[in-house]
């Protein structure tokens, strides 16, 4: 169980990693953000969690939109997955969670 914990909350912080840096890049490169090979690799990285996103908000969401509700999504996800393994750590002991 701790390793399935572990994975969803690595999962996590690597597609939060991915769409911070994307930002982060694409604030530094500015329009020639898309000729940026980091960048592309970033947004490949991050693409299947803003599809993701796609499916689960309304049409109204614009598309530019979209890597910000994916990274709130994913934020909420880690969140969520830290309280479930600190919970999981207090009732197997934390010397087992190390």
């Amino acid at each position: 169980m701790l390793l399935l914990i572990s994975t969803v909350k690595l999962i996590a912080e690597i597609a939060l990693l991915a769409l911070f840096g994307q930002w982060v890049l694409g604030l530094l490169a500015g329009q020639r953000k898309s000729e940026n090979i980091f960048y592309k690799i970033l947004q490949q990285v991050g693409s299947p969690f803003v599809k993701l996103a796609r499916f689960v908000t309304p049409k109204l969401v614009l598309e530019r939109h979209l890597p910000l509700v994916a990274f709130l999504i994913l934020g909420f996800v880690w969140v969520g997955v830290t309280l479930v393994k600190v919970n999981h750590c207090l009732k197997i002991g934390v010397a087992l969670c190390q």
